[in-house]
C-alpha cells in the first residue's frame, strides 16, 4: 500500500508551489469577509427589543429558504446572528474554492497530460490524487483554524470559543466534503468540464434540498451537506455530530475515489462522453458558432439559475416593509431615496446584487478564450484562415449577449415572484429599465477582461478579484460605513440608484465609450501578442 502513495509529499509540495497565490487569496478573502461582517454586527444589531423583532421577521419561509433556520430566535445574540446569516454562504464559498482547485489538480491535469508525465517517474499510482487531497485538506484546515481563532479573539457577545471552534470546523469539513466529492466525480468523468459541471450541480442541489427541507421537511434538509452543516447550531447549542457525519462521508468518498483511480485507465472515466456527430452543422463552421456551442450548457444553466435567484428575491417582497422597519440599522442596506417605498428602495439593492451575480457567466464567457488557448486549441483556428480579431470577437459577442440575457431573466424572475405576493406589483418595464441601466459598467468589466487577455493573459483571472471587491463595496459599503472613494474604484460606483434615479444620457455615453475603448484595446493587444505569451 505504501508504494501506491510513493512521493505523495513531494507532489504535494509542487502543488502548493503552483497554488502559492490562489490558495492564500482564497483563504484571506474568505476569512477577511467573515471578520469584517462579524465586526459590523455590534453596530448593526445593538442590544434591545429590535433584535427580537428581527429574529421573528427572519422566520419568514422565504427568508428561511435563502439563509436557513434561525436556531437562536429565543436569544438572538451576535453569535446566533453570525451563524444564522453567514455560515451557509461562507460554506458555499468554501465549497466553490474546493471544487475549482480539486478539478484543477485531478481531471484537468490528467486532461492536459501532466499526470501522465508524473506517472512516468517513480511515484505511486495514487500519489497525484493523494497530493491534491493533502493540499486541499491543508487549505480547509487553514480556513477552519483562522476563522475559529479570529472569531474567538473578537470577544463579541455570544462569539464564545466553543461556538467559534465549531463554526470554523463546520467550514473546514464543508470544504473537505466538496473536495473529496469532486475528486470522486473526477474519476467518473472524462473531461474537466464534465467534472466541474457535476460538482457544481452537486453544490446547487445541496442548496436546493436544504432550502426545501428547511421550510417543509427536516429529513430532506439532513440529506443535504449544507443543511447538515447548519444543524451544528453553532453559538447556540453547538452540536458536533453533523461535523463527524460529514467527515465520515468524506473519508468514504476518498476510499471510493482511490479505488476507482486504481481500476480505471489514465485519461478514461466511468461515465463515457456521448459521441459527437460525424459532420458538423453549418453553424459550427465559424468561430462564433463554435464559441456558442462550447458555452451552450453554461448559458442555459446560468439563465435558469438567475431566473430562480430572481424568484427567490421576489418571493420576500411581501415582507419587506416589516423586515426593514424592525431595525433602523437595516436601513443602511437601502439607498435612502426620498419619495419611494421600502420595497422600491430594496429593489435598487437587489438589482445591483443580481447584476454582480450575473457578471459571473459574462466573465466566464470571455475568459473561455484564455482557457482554450491554455489547452492548445486556438492554434488550430489561427493556423487556418481565421484572424485573431475574428476569434476574440466571437467570444466578445457571446459575452456581450449574455450580459443582456442575464438581467432580463433575473428581473423576469423577480417580477414573476413579486407579483404573486404583492397587492400592487411593481411595473415590469420599470424593473427592466433599472436592470439594463447597469449594462455600460458590465461592458466595462468585459473590456477590462479583454485587455488582460490581450496584454497580460497570465493575470486575466484577477478580474474575479475586482468583481469580489465590487460586491463587497457596493453591497456592504453602507453597513460598514466605507468611504465613498472606495466605491469609485469600481465602475459600479458610477451608477446612481436605478431605477429610482435615471442613469442619464451623458453618463451612459461616457461609460459606453470607456467600454468600447477597453474592448478595442483588448482586440489590439490580442492581435499583436504571442499566442502563448
Amino acid at each position: 500500500m505504501r508504494d501506491y502513495f510513493a512521493k505523495t509529499s513531494l507532489l504535494a509540495k509542487f502543488a502548493l508551489r503552483r497554488e502559492r497565490l490562489r490558495i492564500p487569496i482564497w483563504i484571506v478573502s474568505i476569512v477577511s469577509i467573515s471578520m469584517a461582517v462579524a465586526c459590523s454586527f455590534p453596530g448593526l444589531y445593538p442590544p434591545g427589543p429590535e433584535r427580537g423583532i428581527l429574529a421573528k421577521t427572519l422566520e419568514n419561509p422565504a427568508i428561511v429558504a435563502m439563509i436557513g433556520p434561525n436556531y437562536g430566535r429565543g436569544d438572538y445574540h451576535l453569535g446566533a446572528v453570525m451563524a444564522h446569516q453567514m455560515l451557509l454562504f461562507t460554506a458555499i464559498a468554501v465549497g466553490i474554492m474546493n471544487i475549482l482547485l480539486a478539478v484543477s489538480h485531478t481531471r484537468r491535469d490528467e486532461e492536459r497530460g501532466r499526470i501522465e508525465v508524473v506517472r512516468a517517474l517513480p511515484v505511486g499510482r495514487l500519489s497525484s490524487a493523494g497530493a491534491a487531497l493533502l493540499v486541499l485538506s491543508f487549505a480547509n484546515i487553514a480556513i477552519a483554524v483562522s476563522t475559529a481563532s479570529l472569531l474567538g479573539l473578537l470577544g463579541l457577545e455570544g462569539l464564545d470559543w466553543p461556538g467559534s471552534c465549531l463554526y470554523g470546523a463546520a467550514l473546514g469539513v464543508s470544504g473537505i466534503f466538496f473536495a473529496t466529492a469532486t475528486v470522486l466525480i473526477a474519476q467518473l468523468t472524462e473531461t474537466s468540464r464534465a467534472a466541474l459541471g457535476l460538482s457544481f450541480s452537486l453544490l446547487g442541489l445541496s442548496y436546493l434540498l436544504r432550502a426545501i427541507g428547511d421550510v417543509s421537511s427536516e429529513a430532506l434538509a439532513l440529506i443535504s451537506p449544507l443543511g447538515l452543516i447548519l444543524r451544528t447550531q453553532a453559538y447556540v447549542n453547538n452540536y458536533w455530530w453533523p461535523v463527524l457525519i460529514m467527515l465520515a462521508v468524506s473519508i468514504l468518498f476518498v476510499l471510493l475515489a482511490f479505488r476507482l483511480n486504481m481500476i480505471r485507465d489514465l485519461g478514461a472515466g466511468f461515465i463515457t462522453a456521448k459521441p459527437g456527430r460525424k459532420t458538423a452543422p453549418p453553424y459550427l463552421r465559424n468561430p462564433l458558432g463554435l464559441a456558442l456551442r462550447l458555452q451552450r450548457t453554461t448559458i442555459i444553466g446560468w439563465a435558469g439559475g438567475l431566473f430562480i435567484l430572481g424568484v427567490s428575491y421576489g418571493s420576500v417582497f411581501g415582507e419587506i416593509d416589516a423586515f426593514f422597519e424592525s431595525s433602523d440599522i437595516l436601513g443602511l442596506l437601502l439607498p435612502g431615496t426620498a419619495g419611494f417605498s421600502l420595497t422600491e428602495q430594496f429593489t435598487t439593492t437587489l438589482l445591483a446584487v443580481m447584476t454582480m451575480i450575473g457578471m459571473i457567466p459574462v466573465l466566464i464567457a470571455i475568459l473561455r478564450l484564455k482557457s482554450e488557448e491554455q489547452q492548445n486549441r486556438t492554434e488550430h483556428f489561427l493556423a487556418r484562415a481565421v484572424s485573431r480579431l475574428t476569434l476574440m470577437g466571437s467570444y466578445l459577442i457571446v459575452s456581450l449577449s449574455i450580459s443582456i440575457l442575464a438581467p432580463f431573466v433575473s428581473v423576469l424572475g423577480l417580477w414573476t415572484a413579486g407579483s404573486s405576493v404583492m397587492a400592487e406589483p411593481l411595473d415590469l418595464k420599470w424593473l427592466l429599465k433599472g436592470g439594463f441601466s447597469y449594462l455600460p459598467v458590465v461592458w466595462i468589466m468585459i473590456g477590462a477582461a479583454a485587455v488582460l487577455i490581450g496584454f497580460i493573459p497570465r493575470f486575466a483571472n484577477f478580474i474575479w478579484l475586482h468583481l469580489g471587491y465590487t460586491f463587497f463595496v457596493i453591497y456592504l459599503g453602507g453597513l460598514l460605513h466605507l468611504p465613498n472613494w472606495m466605491r469609485k474604484l469600481t465602475p459600479f460606483g458610477y451608477i446612481p440608484d436605478v431605477p429610482l434615479e435615471t442613469l442619464g444620457v451623458v453618463r451612459a455615453a461616457i461609460l459606453i465609450v470607456m467600454a468600447v475603448i477597453l474592448i478595442l484595446l483588448g482586440l489590439a493587444g490580442y492581435r499583436r501578442r504571442d499566442v502563448y505569451g
